[in-house]
């Protein structure tokens, strides 16, 4: 039989573990806006390590915070209906298009040369930048192929989505009704926009509902962008930051990947509602 050994023993008592809860869930100390694992055993007077263990078992992170937003489009559920069915089960002779600009992009480098990553020490780089204009990509995702219409303009006006638009026509057979899915921009709005697609019946425009602008495929590869080209690139002139986008996205090859929509309306709509019913519970 093993002798008892040295030291003092880890398990903690029920009680304990649900004081530590209940304090962390229902209150805040007084000189901070969260608790730290410092400011947790100071009050239940625990170990850091147990009050670390303690929100490991149970997921909690005092420390970070996220944000939401709810759409409060009261065609929300009609819009949701609309994108996903057109992801889902596009109609045929049609061509469903994501389309956004990113506007604002910033051609940047750095004051001075980085220092390159070495075993041991991360990329270094200076924290001021030297500005050389900006530019706006305007895009269009094929749903179906993944292949990208681009376009990078100087400003994102209605004049430029007008423009955008005319590509678009140029690079979409005749025979085809094309689907725009955007958002409710206002340059997707006015009248001048209005008269082009009075001209261009085949052309119709779905909206996305109000803040949920996750429903258009297009933003994830903005995201995607930003991501692997422009968060870290080194642009020296708007020129090179526009060919950003032909590198990320060349044309599709056989057997390539591209983004695909999975999820119903159905399933996004049971989603939103499991989120809105503790939200709404907590009264506010």
């Amino acid at each position: 039989m093993d002798e008892p050994r040295p030291g003092t023993s880890n398990k903690l008592s029920d009680q304990a573990v649900e004081r530590v809860l209940e304090l962390t869930l229902e209150s805040t100390p007084t000189d901070a806006t969260h608790w730290s694992t410092r400011s947790m055993a100071k009050r239940s007077g625990l170990s850091r390590a147990s009050i670390h263990r303690i929100w490991q078992a149970f997921s909690l992170a005092p420390h970070r915070s996220e944000t939401f937003k709810l759409s409060k489009d009261p065609l929300f559920i009609d819009k949701v209906r609309d994108i996903a069915g057109l992801y889902l089960a596009p109609p045929e002779r049609a061509l469903v298009l994501c389309v956004d600009e990113k506007s604002q992009i910033q051609a940047l480098d750095r004051t001075a040369p980085l220092l390159p990553m070495r075993p041991g020490q991360i990329e270094r780089r200076t924290h001021d930048y030297a500005r050389y204009g900006t530019t706006s990509l305007f895009a269009a995702l094929n749903t179906k192929t993944g292949a990208l219409i681009g376009q990078t303009q100087r400003r994102h006006r209605s004049v430029e989505f007008r423009n955008f638009l005319d590509t678009i026509e140029r690079n979409v057979p005749p025979e085809l009704e094309v689907h725009l899915i955007l958002d409710n921009y206002g340059t997707h709005k006015t009248q001048l926009i209005r008269d082009w697609l009075v001209k261009r019946p085949r052309f119709r425009l779905h909206f996305t509902p109000t803040s949920a602008s996750w429903l258009n495929l297009v933003e994830r590869w903005f995201a995607l962008l930003t991501e692997k080209q422009l968060r870290r690139g080194v642009h020296r002139s708007t020129k090179r930051t526009g060919n950003s986008y032909p590198r990320l996205h060349p044309p599709p090859q056989p057997g390539s990947k591209t983004f695909v929509w999975h999820k119903t309306a159905d399933q996004i709509l049971d989603s939103v509602a499991r989120f809105c019913t503790p939200t709404l519970e907590t009264g506010h």
